[in-house]
């Protein structure tokens, strides 16, 4: 059996290598596993099993928070966060750069994607910051770094996979990554200062309460999204998907009714994008539950449990294993497809050394944020570089620091479990 398992995998790295696309990867050798094992007579169940495995309620959120990241992007939502952001912190030295950070923090608590946060946020200032004196190298940098602080901060949709593959409650991870998210973003900062004085990056404008009362009334209603999906997911009146289902409608009432620079063709193009992205995760997630079947047959997670109990039984020891492991399939893996592939293996070794699950679920995210950032695949820093038309390696000597800092937010949350865990002490008890 654990011959089967090694030759599933290998079978699955070769497809991959080979450029096919991961999802259909995953089934092929899902499919090829359970035909060998079983027999030609259980493959009928495969569509069922397909099926059943991607319509879970708590993943429709997924293609609705997708959806109203696209809205934003297309209408004037995502400038106005930026200018607001620009009367804040525009009269320090380098402010553009914190500019960068603190834009990207406003737009992950709508958006919950990284992807679409460096999309909406590139393409404004990565040629802003060209022509002050930043070198594109740089530009690049930050905007990857600062945009993948969307999967940390609420609502992320890598949180609502791991919630639905682990079973847990995703507004509980989602407030473990409050803390940790700005923690993040003011370690971002805080190096964007040492940088521009290093470089002697140049101030913006000076600070003017006119300029900022102007932004702030601008971005009002972009700034009430965020109020209205979070306060009702963590207020307990809706749940995570209807609080994306209240995102998208926001979006739209925004950029239709009280902005009106959201046109039919930018809507409909915000929708095509949108289907396709979700389209990507929803046959990851739907190949992902035939691979299920055959772990659970082939007990890997428990044996896999079982080699590392050998080792060590110290939480905190599994932990820097796990790291270490994340940190590496990060490399090579969407954040999608490592937390359906990884998340069946190890959560039976999370749960006999005793890890809360919500508290391993914020360590894997933020496992995977840098992941988005350390080449060969790193779909977040790929996308800043084509914005930026720079170099991917020359951008990820660049981003050595930033990636430096979200390192620095994982072992501190990982050794420090308070810092993911006191706000849902203090809303839930225990």
């Amino acid at each position: 059996m654990s011959l089967s398992v090694v030759a599933m995998l290998l079978g699955m790295i070769a497809l991959v290598m080979l450029n096919v696309p991961i999802a259909v990867a995953l089934g092929v050798v899902a499919v090829g596993a359970i035909w060998i094992m079983q027999g030609a007579t259980m493959l009928p169940n495969v569509a069922l099993v397909m099926y059943d495995g991607a319509t879970s309620f708590p993943l429709l959120a997924v293609p609705l928070f997708v959806l109203a990241g696209g809205i934003m992007n297309a209408s004037s939502i995502a400038r106005r966060l930026i200018n607001l952001a620009t009367a804040i912190l525009g009269f320090v030295r380098g402010g553009l750069s914190m500019v960068t950070v603190g834009s990207a923090m406003f737009f992950a608590e709508i958006s919950g994607s990284a992807v679409a946060d460096v999309a909406a946020l590139g393409t404004l200032l990565i040629p802003a910051m060209k022509s002050r004196g930043y070198s594109k190298e740089f530009a690049a940098a930050v905007t990857s770094s600062s945009a993948s602080l969307a999967i940390i901060i609420p609502p992320s949709i890598p949180m609502i996979l791991y919630a639905a593959m682990a079973q847990e409650s995703a507004v509980k991870i989602f407030i473990a990554g409050i803390i940790p998210g700005a923690l993040g973003g003011l370690g971002l900062m805080a190096l964007c200062y040492y940088y521009a004085r290093k470089y002697d990056f140049p101030v913006e404008q000076r600070f003017n309460l006119c300029n900022l009362a102007k932004a702030a009334r601008e971005a009002i209603w972009a700034m009430v999204m965020p109020l209205i999906i979070l306060g009702g997911i963590f207020g307990g009146f809706v749940t995570a998907t209807e609080g994306a289902a209240l995102a998208v409608l926001a979006a739209l009432l925004i950029g239709v009714v009280i902005y009106r620079d959201l046109t039919l063709k930018a809507l409909y193009q915000a929708c095509v994008d949108s289907a396709i992205q979700t389209a990507v995760v929803m046959l990851l997630v739907a190949a992902s539950a035939l691979v299920g079947i055959f772990l659970t047959e082939s007990q890997l997670p428990q044996k896999l449990a079982a080699s590392i109990l050998t080792v060590t039984t110290n939480p905190y020891f599994v932990l820097l294993i796990l790291n270490i492991f994340f940190l590496i399939i990060g490399m090579f893996l969407h954040s999608a497809a490592a937390i359906i592939l990884t998340v069946p293996i190890v959560l039976p070794l999370i749960h006999q050394v005793h890890i809360d699950p919500v508290h391993f679920g914020l360590i894997l995210t933020l496992n995977l944020a840098i992941g988005q950032q350390t080449p060969p695949v790193a779909s977040v820093l790929i996308a800043s570089c084509s914005i930026a038309k720079a170099d991917i390696w020359s951008v990820t000597k660049a981003n050595f620091g930033f990636v430096g800092v979200l390192v620095g937010v994982l072992a501190l949350c990982t050794y420090v479990p308070w810092i993911s865990l006191v706000l849902i002490r203090l809303f839930y008890g225990g």
